[in-house]
């Protein structure tokens, strides 16, 4: 007879804030439910560039560049998460999902400190102010997947709201770029985390069973030809 216990708990995907500096978790934030799916977009950076094979264009440099790469892919991701605040009723809720669609909507926005910071630089005649650095992003999805990211874009639907008008349930489109080394600069923490990403894949790579050209109607004379 099986047990509940015995049953593993499922492992959510999440977003971690980090110091980019001292590599510290700022804030964690799980996702109440993991997305149902997960669209992935991957392009690679051609050294030869676009419309390479465009009719009768393309130099000699060209085609010395067809098999090169200028960097790694770049990678976006698209997922929607749901936010349910009747999922939990036996935990008191008088803002409703506030809380939770807040948090993720600063992903995106600066502080006030640093807004009025940024503005008391602007009246002392401070000539050039640097943009605000947020804190470095990762997007967690299991172990073998823990990125930096970008927040590209997000859009909320609130679609259930309790007696005060606060939203009770939501579901937010997020869209995320992939931070790779030719993102950050060199040392970045976040640098060094996308290397290790890159480092899994790779291995992971080399864990999946290789074909054979038998299996493709080919031998080895006919591969070369």
């Amino acid at each position: 007879m099986t047990r509940y216990a015995d049953i593993p708990k499922p492992i959510r995907s999440g977003i971690v804030l980090v110091d980019p500096e001292r590599g510290t978790p700022q804030r964690v934030i799980v996702l109440q439910f993991n997305p149902d799916t997960l669209e992935r977009s991957v392009s690679p950076q051609s050294a030869g560039g676009e419309g390479d094979s465009g009719g009768g264009g393309s130099g000699s440099g060209d085609k010395n560049e067809a098999l090169r790469l200028k960097g790694p892919a770049e990678e976006s991701w698209k997922f929607t998460a749901e936010i349910d605040a009747t999922d939990q009723l036996e935990i008191a809720a008088p803002e409703g999902i506030h809380p939770q669609l807040a948090a993720l909507e600063m992903l995106v926005q600066p502080t006030t400190a640093q807004l009025r910071e940024a503005t008391r630089l602007a009246k002392n005649g401070t000539i050039e102010i640097s943009p605000i650095e947020m804190p470095l992003t990762l997007f967690t999805w299991g172990g073998k997947r823990v990125i930096p990211v970008r927040l590209t874009e997000m859009s909320i639907n609130e679609s259930a709201f309790d007696v005060n008008l606060n939203p009770i349930r939501a579901s937010l489109s997020l869209g995320l770029k992939l931070l790779t080394v030719s993102d950050l600069p060199p040392g970045h923490r976040g640098a060094e985390l996308y290397l290790a990403h890159l480092a899994q894949k790779e291995r992971l790579a080399g864990v999946g069973t290789l074909g054979s050209l038998g299996s493709l109607g080919l031998n080895g004379a006919g591969a070369g030809r």
